[in-house]
Formats: C-alpha cells, structure tokens, sequence
C-alpha cells in the first residue's frame, strides 16, 4: 500500500545532466519505483504467513507499524552521522504528516482483515482498486471533468478484476462479504492517501518524514490492538514477520520513491507502481503455493494496461493543474 510523496520531476537536475545523463537518471528512477512497488508485493505474502503462525491481522497492523517506525528511525540515525540535521517541520506539518499515517494504518486495517479471510488474488485485486478511485478523486478535488480515456480505463480495470480475482470461476457469494468490503475500503483508503501525501509539504528528508507518518500509523495502530507492547507477541515469535512487513511495506517503499519519483512524471510513477500487483501474485504463487491461472494473469495483464492507459494521460494533466498544497 503507497505511503511514499510522489512529486514533480526534477527539471532543474534535468536541464543540468547532458541528454546520456539525463537517461540514465530516469532508468535508474524508473528501477527504483518499480522495486518500490514491488515491494509492496511482499506484503500478502507476509499476512498470510504471519496467520499461519497464529498471529491476527490487528497484530500485524501494529507490528508493521512500529517496526515501520524503528527502521525509519535507524535510517535517520545513518543519515545524521552522514552529516544531516533534524529539520524543524512545524506542527501543523508534523500533524498533517501523522494524518497521513492515520490513512495508512486505516489501509492496513481493511486490507489485513481482507487477506486474512480471502484468497491472495483475490484481496489484492480489491486494492489495485485504488487506481481509479484515485482517478475519481483528483477529478472531484480538480473539478475537472474526465476525459475519455479515464473512463475507458476505469472500466477496463474493472472488468480485469472480474478475470483477476476469480470472481467469474464463484460469483461475489463465494466469498467471505465483509472481507469483500475490508478489501474495498483499503483500496479507497489508499487512494486518499496517495491523493492527499501529495499536497502535505515538509522541508525534510525522506527518512524524518518515514518516522512522523509511521508515528501517526503507530498512535492509530493502536486504537485495534492496544495490548499489542504487553501482549509478548513479538517474544512468542511475531519479531521476524514484523521485521518483513515494517521493512516492505513502510521502509523500502517509501526510501526508493523518495530517490525515483523527483526524476519521473507522477504518470510514469504509478505505472512503475503497479509492479504491486504482479509481484504479489508471483510471490504468493511461489511461496504459498497458491493456483494462479492463466485466465487470471490476464486479468492482471488487463488491470496493468487500465492504469497506463489512465495514468499516462493522467499524468500529463496532472502537471498543468497541481492539486492545492498546504
């Protein structure tokens, strides 16, 4: 799930690099947002074997959450020996930034709850929802109506999912309800978060702005699972599946977006993203041993071609009408 500041290119580095330069800044861009949302792709995979194990999914938010934090922290420590300072970011930044990290651990509620009762193919295709429901919502912020191409893509996103999620094999009653709604709402919630990560400004670096959204996520975290520091989860063996989910689904993603985004259009940055969705088939295929079809990964090839067909034009716009920032 996103929790990375998705920005405008660097323009000023850009005009600076010679034409070779500059092409090789934009690979290297591009391969460190792809792995970023590759990343995520770690994530389902985690849950269910952080399940498997006998821990439940309020201990997992909790838990990504705080080791979130502590890497974040360790980071910033590498980065303060390294010569950089604390920068002062002002409280109504600080607590814009914790509010982004409310959203994220609202994402990590619905989306935990959903892998826990659902197929992996089935919960992630729910998130990947967040896509066009971004799409929605920059256009309700922008007032702008859409455009043709974002309702194409919309709709075909949507019937990848069918194929994707295996909902054409059961029909939605084949599937727990409530997990179906959980899967929806992360996927509504992540697009709120990556709509609103774009308007909340600090002058920080990326590490001190990892360690303030993953306090907001801790703080909320602990509105499920308030026991989770006495409850001796993490000495009855929870520390490792911890570790992984802070580690891929807070840490990386955030480090790698903040170094590849400044370099890509917002456009090309979703759609490198989206390597989130694939991954995490692959991985949960491999290592849980869960049936992948082929008609599935169609419906996955079908979503991937929705977002560039969305996000590309998307993208362009996006630069000619930012949306507002505090």
């Amino acid at each position: 799930m996103p929790v990375a500041n998705v920005t405008a290119p660097n323009e000023a580095a850009s005009c600076k690099a010679t034409p070779s330069e500059a092409t090789k800044v934009r690979a290297i861009a591009t391969l460190e947002v792809f792995l970023g949302g590759a990343s995520y792709g770690f994530m389902a995979t985690s849950y269910k074997l952080s399940y498997a194990a006998g821990f439940t999914s309020n201990q997992v938010v909790a838990g990504q959450g705080w080791f979130g934090l502590i890497l974040f922290a360790i980071a910033f420590a590498v980065s303060m020996a390294r010569g950089k300072r604390w920068q002062r970011v002002g409280a109504r930044s600080a607590l814009s930034l914790m509010g982004l990290g409310c959203i994220t651990c609202c994402t990590s509620i619905f989306y935990c709850y959903a892998m826990s009762v659902l197929p992996v193919s089935v919960a992630l295709t729910l998130l990947f929802q967040f896509t066009w429901i971004g799409t929605v919502l920059q256009i309700v912020l922008t007032r702008k109506p859409p455009v043709l191409s974002q309702v194409i893509a919309a709709a075909v996103v949507v019937a990848g999912t069918v194929l994707a999620s295996g909902v054409y094999k059961t029909g939605i009653a084949g599937y727990d309800s409530l997990g179906l709604v959980c899967g929806f709402g992360a996927a509504i919630s992540c697009a709120c978060f990556v709509t609103f990560s774009g308007r909340v400004k600090a002058p920080c670096s990326n590490e001190q702005r990892g360690m303030i959204v993953c306090a907001g996520v801790v703080i909320a975290s602990h509105m499920v699972c308030p026991d989770f520091i006495v409850s001796g989860a993490l000495l009855d063996g929870f520390a490792p599946y911890a570790f992984v989910c802070g580690l891929f689904g807070m840490t990386l993603p955030v480090l790698l977006f903040g170094l590849g985004t400044p370099h890509l259009t917002p456009g090309m940055s979703t759609i490198m993203t989206s390597a989130e969705l694939p991954a995490g088939l692959l991985l949960a295929m491999l290592v849980l041993g869960e049936p992948i079809s082929a008609v599935e990964w169609l419906g996955v090839a079908i979503i991937l071609a929705g977002v560039c067909i969305a996000q590309v034009r998307l993208g362009k716009r996006t630069e000619t009408t930012p949306l507002p920032t505090d």
